[in-house]
């Protein structure tokens, strides 16, 4: 099952996605995870925390997956 992530700007960074989708409580938090590659983006690990993610794109971590989508 996916969560969807809707966002209104044309992209969203990663960190940023975790913290709207609710994932993670702080900033802090979203980049320790991402830098200890525990976080995919479309399907494969990435430790960029200001990776671009735009409609339909997709991340995971902790087991669920997460999608963007325009709103």
């Amino acid at each position: 099952m996916e969560i969807n992530v809707a966002i209104e700007t044309e992209f969203i960074k990663l960190e940023s996605a975790l913290k709207l989708a609710n994932a993670v409580s702080t900033g802090g938090e979203a980049k320790a995870y991402i830098q200890e590659g525990r976080v995919k983006a479309n399907g494969e690990v990435c430790t960029m925390r200001g990776k671009k993610l735009y409609p339909n794109d997709t991340f995971s971590f902790m087991g669920a997956i997460y999608r963007i989508v325009r709103c």
